[in-house]
């Protein structure tokens, strides 16, 4: 770091670093110390998202470059994560061979439930369903409309219950940042996922949602994609991403 060439500083002389120069140095610090250590390429929560920002995964921010997310490695909130993620993974035991309690599911890469009731169930197989292609006429958003049948689903029987999971988390396909999956399950049939593209959800109330018909026995899920520009709005540094 130059400290000579400031202004008002003599010729040998180190003068004082202002803040916004002692913050700079130490970013370029941290970001050499990861280089030195961490791959991007085998990085799990390293994202590159369709407008050149770079995205962590693990703490859901956004970096205008890679020095920037290398540093953000380093700091104390990616640490913390990181400690409380293999914390839980250790509760859960997922580090234990596959079958065992608390193990990976070789079925559908997820963890075995802690409840070894539900273990003793027998899958009767996968519900049929149907894959509508949606888009809004209004802001154009596009969007995806999943019906599912349970004809065999047993009156009193859990609701069925959907999440999305990263391309990096499931053990069945080889890993890419290009997709993620969306899981649906209902007891007594299997876990069945659905592979969608790796764009951000819309997450407002009028925009998702889903609904279980007790009656025909079918579960309808309505997910939508965030537009180009609301993803740019969102990827933006110090502006509030829309919920």
């Amino acid at each position: 770091m130059d400290y000579q060439n400031r202004a008002g500083s003599k010729f040998g002389g180190g003068g004082v670093a202002s803040q916004s120069a002692t913050n700079a140095d130490r970013r370029e610090r941290l970001r050499k110390l990861a280089l030195e250590t961490i791959d991007l390429d085998k990085d799990p929560y390293f994202f590159k998202n369709h407008v050149g920002s770079f995205e962590c995964r693990l703490c859901l921010t956004v970096h205008q470059n890679d020095g920037s997310y290398l540093a953000h490695t380093q700091g104390k909130k990616h640490q913390t994560n990181l400690a409380r993620r293999a914390a839980r993974e250790q509760k859960e035991g997922r580090g234990r061979q596959q079958g065992g309690a608390g193990g990976i599911d070789p079925a559908t890469g997820l963890p075995l439930s802690v409840n070894a009731a539900r273990r003793n169930l027998v899958k009767i197989g996968r519900p049929g369903y149907k894959i509508t292609k949606i888009r809004d006429p209004v802001t154009r958003q596009q969007g995806l409309l999943f019906q599912l049948q349970y004809p065999d689903a047993t009156p009193g029987s859990p609701t069925p219950r959907w999440q999305v999971m990263n391309s990096f988390t499931q053990r069945v396909e080889e890993p890419d940042k290009n997709y993620q999956y969306l899981l649906v399950a209902a007891e007594p049939y299997e876990t069945v996922g659905f592979k969608i593209p790796a764009r951000e959800l819309d997450k407002r109330e009028d925009r998702q949602f889903d609904f279980w018909d007790p009656d025909a026995k079918e579960y309808w899920l309505q997910i939508m994609f965030m537009t180009e520009r609301e993803e740019r709005y969102n990827a933006a540094p110090g502006l509030t991403a829309r919920t």
